[in-house]
């Protein structure tokens, strides 16, 4: 059936508006937010507790937050003097399934054969195919011939976010008290006059020199609305180095260690004096030598600073070994007292050590709640600057925001919004970020966007743009028209001659299917259909690298992976594309049912994220039937049909 719809936009009616009132409404905005931070953490530790109890074996290990039959081959020394576990599978011959166990993952370690045992906590600082690698602070207390890793949760973020909402709820005369007024919308954020700026990147277009100006004139916030392609976190690295030019001090922060290092990336190539914070494992390993930890434990004075601390434990050990001969009264006490003093000359060289690094630096980079305020003391920073800001939830962008004089936030409300594992957390505005509420409550007093998108073929930027971002956007020349079949060894036919191709599947029989052991969704005529078509696009030149496979379900994900074992070649969630690319995406929409149920594909920003990726080709198959129920897949449905893209599985070989 083909569709035919007036595509609109939705974002400022009546009901979205309210959304925000009806949470801002409450007699108490951080104690409220506490409560959902309490909700979260008990369906995290739920969800945790009932797949351990249900889920054994290989089940266990499909939903891929989990990995069982490992055996500890190695411990070693390593990342700022933490022990570095290695685990492979106790059939060496298998490889480790997929896994959402990414490098920087909180993890919790087990001996299957203590099931009782609470585990050690660490985090995966390497994966390759046959071998996990994980960093914690002290070896395992117990051995077992196998073990089992889980994703485990971070109580110590938990509990940095609740500190930092009760200190914001308690400010009082002092500047947080202050950004608190304009953050929670009490007051209209206030701006200088635009500064004169010589840019530092000659290659940034005007929207992205305007939106930099208003934020440097930003006295107490500013906000920077990215679109897809639209080159946000070079407008923020921009920003930064702008700002450091100023003299001023900047924390720069992103709710992923993904999103941190990226900053850090771009200053480092820019030669700033950038610092990160946080623990190494969660680092890029290209970029670990900017780690605190790391130039720490380089740095003369703590390498002095360890020859005393191992002379006051030899001290120590002397002192208990007098067994036959008496020692001379008072000799233990001695040797104990210069152990001590060692001890205490070892912290403070090492102190000082801190301190110098972090006083050479000019920009601090760190995860939102990786910064620790035993570390920072009572350093405060002119700057502070969050970006991928509406990836977070409010109560983490509050832990910084205690350390600034100004805050620019940068993201898009109109991507990916905070995950929440709670439904009544997420019911109750825990997944709503500051950005987004802060971009609905003061629009254009306050947010500058960017307009030039430098990823996508127009066509394919052409719908996200007039559903989205108010028909807004621009591509630039150099992408406005390219196509898969300008591609070095790309051979030109019809599938690469063309931005988009919808294959609807209506009446097919395409029927979705639940996981026996789970909930997610797969549709395995869909898998197929798209195997071909990414054989398809493999048989025209097109390298495995350039392509990605995107499903909304986990499920999907899993059987399109056993159905293309195509080396180089991306599977993987809308979730797992977030700010990335490749020259041409295959989406998988799966939901199809005689019910009409369209699961979280109703929450419509998940798909502008799917929609996004490509640039230069884009293949969707779903089945209009199901999905037309909600208005926005009419409306693409219909601009597929309207621009030649639409295809009914029955056209297909």
């Amino acid at each position: 059936m083909l569709l035919t719809a007036e595509i609109h936009l939705n974002w400022r009616d009546a009901a979205f508006r309210h959304r925000f009132g009806q949470f801002m409404a409450s007699d108490d905005h951080f104690l409220r937010l506490a409560r959902l931070l309490d909700l979260e953490a008990q369906a995290e530790a739920e969800q945790a507790r009932e797949r351990r109890k249900r889920l054994t074996g290989p089940a266990a290990e499909r939903g891929g937050e989990c990995l069982l039959d490992l055996v500890l081959t190695d411990e070693s020394s390593g990342l700022g003097g933490r022990c570095l576990l290695t685990f492979v599978k106790r059939n060496r011959a298998l490889k480790l399934p997929w896994t959402r166990l990414a490098v920087g993952s909180p993890v919790l370690v087990c001996g299957e054969e203590h099931s009782s045992s609470l585990g050690t906590r660490g985090v995966i600082c390497e994966r390759r195919e046959g071998l996990l690698r994980v960093a914690v602070n002290e070896p395992l207390e117990e051995e077992s011939t196998t073990y089992r890793i889980d994703l485990a949760g971070d109580e110590a973020a938990r509990l940095r976010q609740k500190s930092a909402l009760d200190r914001a709820r308690q400010a009082k005369r002092d500047r947080l008290a202050e950004l608190r007024s304009y953050l929670l919308g009490e007051a209209i954020p206030r701006f200088s006059a635009l500064p004169a700026v010589t840019p530092c990147d000659e290659s940034l277009n005007e929207s992205q020199r305007e939106a930099v100006r208003f934020a440097l004139a930003g006295r107490d916030l500013a906000l920077l609305h990215g679109p897809p392609g639209t080159g946000k976190t070079t407008t923020v690295v921009e920003l930064i180095r702008q700002a450091i030019r100023r003299g001023d001090r900047v924390l720069a922060c992103a709710p992923s260690n993904l999103a941190v290092d990226n900053l850090l990336e771009r200053l480092v190539e820019h030669g700033e004096k950038a610092l990160r914070l946080g623990h190494p494992a969660r680092v890029l390993p290209a970029l670990r030598e900017h780690t605190l930890d790391l130039l720490v434990e380089e740095h003369d004075d703590v390498r002095l600073a360890r020859k005393f601390a191992k002379e006051a434990y030899a001290l120590f050990r002397k002192a208990k070994k007098f067994t036959r001969a008496k020692p001379e009264p008072g000799m233990r006490q001695d040797l104990r007292r210069e152990g001590r003093a060692l001890l205490a000359d070892a912290r403070q060289m090492e102190n000082r050590a801190v301190e110098k690094l972090l006083d050479g630096a000019t920009v601090l980079c760190a995860t939102l709640t990786g910064l620790d305020d035993s570390l920072l003391a009572d350093r405060r920073f002119d700057l502070l600057v969050i970006d991928e800001a509406c990836q977070s939830t409010e109560p983490a962008c509050w832990i910084p925001l205690a350390r600034c004089e100004r805050v620019v936030l940068a993201g898009d409300h109109r991507q990916l919004p905070p995950t929440i594992l709670s439904r009544p957390a997420e019911d109750s505005g825990l997944g709503i970020s500051l950005l987004e509420r802060l971009v609905e409550r003061f629009g254009a007093q306050a947010t500058r966007r960017l307009q030039v998108q430098y990823r996508m073929h127009q066509a394919i930027m052409a719908f996200s743009a007039r559903w989205f971002y108010e028909d807004d956007l621009l591509a630039d020349a150099a992408v406005a028209k390219h196509l898969l079949s300008e591609l070095p060894g790309v051979t030109a036919n019809d599938l690469t001659t063309c931005p988009i191709h919808f294959i609807d599947t209506a009446g097919a029989s395409f029927d979705e299917e639940r996981e026996a052991d789970g909930e997610s969704k797969f549709n395995p005529q869909e898998a197929d259909l798209m195997a071909r078509k990414v054989e398809e696009l493999l048989t025209a030149g097109v390298l495995p690298a350039d392509i990605a496979v995107i499903a909304p379900y986990a499920a999907q994900v899993r059987l399109l992976r056993e159905r293309l074992r195509v080396p180089g070649l991306e599977i993987d969630s809308v979730d797992g594309f977030q700010g990335r690319e490749k020259e041409a995406v295959v989406v998988s929409l799966v939901r199809s049912n005689p019910e009409l149920e369209i699961g979280f594909l109703a929450d419509v920003r998940r798909m502008n994220v799917a929609l996004t990726r490509a640039r230069r080709k884009l293949i969707v198959i779903g089945d209009s039937s199901t999905l037309a129920v909600d208005p926005f897949y009419q409306a693409l449905f219909a601009y597929f049909e309207q621009t030649g893209a639409y295809h009914s599985v029955w056209e297909e070989p």
